[in-house]
């Protein structure tokens, strides 16, 4: 279900208004100050949407005016600006709410990235419930912010990391997560989609086997976020971080999602301004949620970035996006497949708009260098997912991932590129 957001950009409103199915991408380019500009003497061809999103100019411009008429720190002032910061601040949180369907703002905790956020879960609630013969239940398809977290604290606490299999074609074996799942099991985290493979995970039914065991679950959303509608009662997870950056908002800024009764338990992730009631030599209170975890000065500009982010992306229509990717991803699989040599990695049956694949006889970093030549800018190496390179063989992969302002004229300059690389190592 798609939660339409207040205050749609102009530009994603027209958008809407031209075409019957609701988005033309090349109206959408347009938003893209960056996609207007030449790489080496070529037009722009950013196919590394996985790793970073570009941000339209209704972004852009969100942060400049904030820091040209409202900027001032937040929640401690009185002054006009302060007010103004401050409203501004938590009508972010607002919107991220409504983004994500959660019941209330408190449930809103902003970080600087999806990777603090799994962090911050993993050294408040995670430490305060794993011991000594505990478990903790990842996939096998984990991005490192989802493994080192939990290898930390299991090394700590002298617990156990327990990982659930996949099979070739880049799927959890849902049969194995389950017979994984036990009474020793004090928590799962799972990617919603591989940044990898693209593969989706069966999210939903997940959950509930967890919950059937008492087993509260953590979500790695950054490769949703801005692919999918995320709506986190109708999952029922208990956690679900995402990255801004990803979901054409800042850097630097990023969100995680809690059930308010389990975060009202948590004990603080760090101390400073801001979190406290009071303070004296002898004993702290700590502030309410979200503000217990929220120390020091935050990313006001970040949150109000990420706010014109996800308005821009609800003014688009998320279903919409989906479609668009989706046939992006249809049309570059089957390009890229018929390429001789090429071995696509990750062929799941649902799948999100990342497209991995090697190239016989070619490192993908090669690959990466000569595409660069022609303007076109894809992800080479292990994508922070070791453990995924290992149970495929492979060093590492090249990736294309696609993003809402992607063209099938884009992957046609791809399947060039590719056969130029070919060509080259002849």
């Amino acid at each position: 279900m798609t939660r339409v957001l207040s205050m749609a950009s102009g530009s994603a409103q027209a958008a809407l208004q031209e075409t019957p199915s609701g988005f033309d991408v090349h109206r959408v380019r347009a938003d893209f100050p960056i996609l207007q500009r030449k790489v080496r003497g070529r037009d722009l061809v950013y196919l590394d949407n996985a790793a970073t999103s570009q941000k339209p100019a209704a972004v852009i411009e969100a942060i400049s005016r904030y820091y040209e008429r409202d900027n001032s720190n937040i929640h401690r002032g009185v002054h006009y600006l302060a007010e103004r910061a401050t409203a501004e601040f938590e009508a972010a949180r607002k919107t991220i709410q409504s983004f994500l369907n959660a019941a209330r703002p408190e449930e809103i905790i902003f970080v600087r990235s999806a990777t603090e956020a799994i962090n911050l879960v993993a050294q408040t609630y995670g430490r305060a419930h794993l011991a000594a013969g505990d478990e903790v239940l990842i996939t096998a398809m984990e991005h490192h912010s989802d493994i080192v977290p939990w290898q930390l604290l299991c090394e700590e606490k002298q617990a156990r990391l327990r990982v659930a299999p996949i099979n070739d074609a880049g799927e959890l074996i849902l049969e194995e997560f389950e017979r994984l799942l036990s009474p020793r099991t004090k928590i799962v985290a799972v990617a919603h989609i591989s940044n990898a493979l693209g593969t989706i995970n069966p999210l939903a039914t997940m959950v509930r086997m967890a919950h059937d065991k008492g087993i509260p679950v953590l979500v790695d959303g950054a490769q949703a976020a801005p692919r999918l509608p995320v709506d986190v009662q109708e999952l029922d997870c208990d956690f679900y971080a995402f990255s801004g950056h990803k979901a054409y908002g800042p850097t630097g800024i990023g969100v995680l999602y809690g059930k308010l009764a389990l975060l009202e338990k948590m004990p603080p992730y760090q101390g400073g301004g801001d979190m406290i009631s009071s303070v004296t030599f002898e004993k702290t209170t700590f502030n309410k949620v979200p503000h217990k975890f929220e120390a020091g000065t935050p990313d006001m500009a970040g949150a109000v970035g990420l706010r014109a982010a996800l308005e821009y992306l609800n003014g688009l229509g998320l279903p919409n996006i989906v479609a668009h990717e989706h046939e992006l991803l249809t049309y570059a699989t089957d390009a890229i497949s018929r390429i001789p040599g090429i071995r696509v990695i990750g062929t799941a049956r649902e799948k999100a708009g990342v497209l991995s694949f090697v190239l016989d006889g070619v490192h993908p970093h090669d690959m990466g260098t000569i595409l660069d030549q022609e303007g076109i800018a894809i992800r080479t190496g292990h994508h922070c997912a070791q453990p995924v390179m290992e149970r495929f063989a492979v060093d590492a992969t090249a990736r294309a991932s696609f993003g809402l302002y992607n063209t099938k004229e884009e992957i046609d300059a791809l399947v060039r590129g590719i056969q130029k690389v070919k060509e080259v190592f002849a």
